[in-house]
């Protein structure tokens, strides 16, 4: 147990070690704390102090980063301010919680309903958490409570919602700059027409730890096995050469997707979007997941985009491994950060 958590904490965490790397070109200092290498003080000339864990820094406020981690109280907010969020999307509560609140008429069941209603597939997801966990796209009553279940042990608060259809962006905003944008692609291999899915998904796991990316792919994931199903396949299905399999309907890096940059094509009406919108939730720092039917090179359509969600800590560890430029992008991020802090 000791040896991975070694292992994970060497391929992953990078947020520590590159303020630690990159604080002394603003006279700043860095201490991590070593046995984890999550939480740290940063020291500036001045003697003012500054405190990270994880992904979190002293840059957004506390409110506003709660209601970030919110999903559906984020919602409610980005609705009312008029950005297109996802439609539909309604909150249920675990038994329990449900008893504790008097909300008799939320619960996995009521949620069913719900769903039925909209008509499937819909989404299921945590109405907390990050990295794309417990997040599932669902087709029928089975899918549908194993879900929620797992939902539910994420989170006792779970969303039920509209599935809108297009390609997955994340925007990185910081103040008033779009820092850097990529399409993220869910998890997927592609056959060679010898290899099974199984041996296809070790072998793009090893590729993960020689990146240093610590994704750790798990094969047993339920909704892997409801995807392949749904295709007719298991992990012992053998794809043709060149055919793309995909393995998770959630997009999220940290899950095992693929970050494609297109920081250079955006359109300036999607970032000034992105940079309004992090400012209204009155957030600094911001990742914007935007869900777009077409692509992001082009104007934002009404009825032709989404606001998914927005994140006050968005993890850049897996964009940064992704290649150099985009490990420069993340670093000159938070060099911008770090002048940000000693303001």
């Amino acid at each position: 147990m000791k040896d991975l958590k070694r292992q994970l904490k060497k391929e992953s965490l990078m947020l520590g070690k590159l303020l630690k790397k990159i604080a002394p070109r603003i006279g700043a200092t860095v201490f991590l704390e070593s046995e984890w290498e999550i939480a740290g003080q940063i020291t500036f000339r001045s003697g003012k102090k500054s405190y990270f864990r994880y992904n979190t820094l002293d840059l957004n406020p506390v409110g506003a980063s709660d209601i970030a981690k919110d999903k559906d109280y984020a919602s409610l907010f980005m609705r009312r301010l008029g950005y297109p969020v996802v439609p539909d999307s309604k909150t249920f509560f675990s038994k329990e919680w449900a008893q504790a609140i008097g909300a008799s008429r939320r619960t996995i069941d009521d949620a069913y309903a719900y769903s039925k209603r909209l008509g499937f597939p819909v989404v299921v997801k945590p109405n907390s958490g990050s990295q794309g966990s417990g997040v599932a796209i669902v087709n029928n009553r089975r899918e549908f409570y194993r879900a929620m279940r797992v939902a539910f042990k994420i989170d006792r608060v779970a969303l039920a919602q509209r599935q809108v259809r297009g390609r997955d962006y994340r925007l990185v905003v910081l103040d008033d700059e779009v820092i850097s944008a990529y399409e993220r692609i869910p998890l997927n291999i592609v056959g060679d027409g010898k290899t099974s899915i199984q041996r296809l998904l070790q072998i793009k796991q090893r590729q993960f730890i020689a990146a240093k990316r610590g994704t750790r792919i798990k094969v047993d994931d339920p909704r892997i096995a409801e995807k392949l199903k749904r295709r007719g396949l298991t992990l012992r299905s053998v794809p043709s050469f060149g055919e793309q399999v995909f393995l998770l309907d959630n997009a999220n890096l940290s899950s095992g997707g693929d970050a494609v940059d297109v920081s250079a094509s955006v359109n300036p009406a999607f970032r000034e979007l992105a940079v309004r919108l992090t400012s209204d939730m009155n957030l600094r720092l911001c990742g914007v997941d935007f869900m777009v039917d077409g692509h992001i090179s082009g104007p934002p359509v009404p009825g032709k985009y989404w606001v998914l969600e927005i994140n006050a800590a968005p993890g850049l560890d897996h964009y940064a491994k992704t290649g150099k430029a985009q490990e420069k992008i993340v670093e000159e991020l938070y060099l911008k950060v770090l002048r940000s802090l000693n303001h």
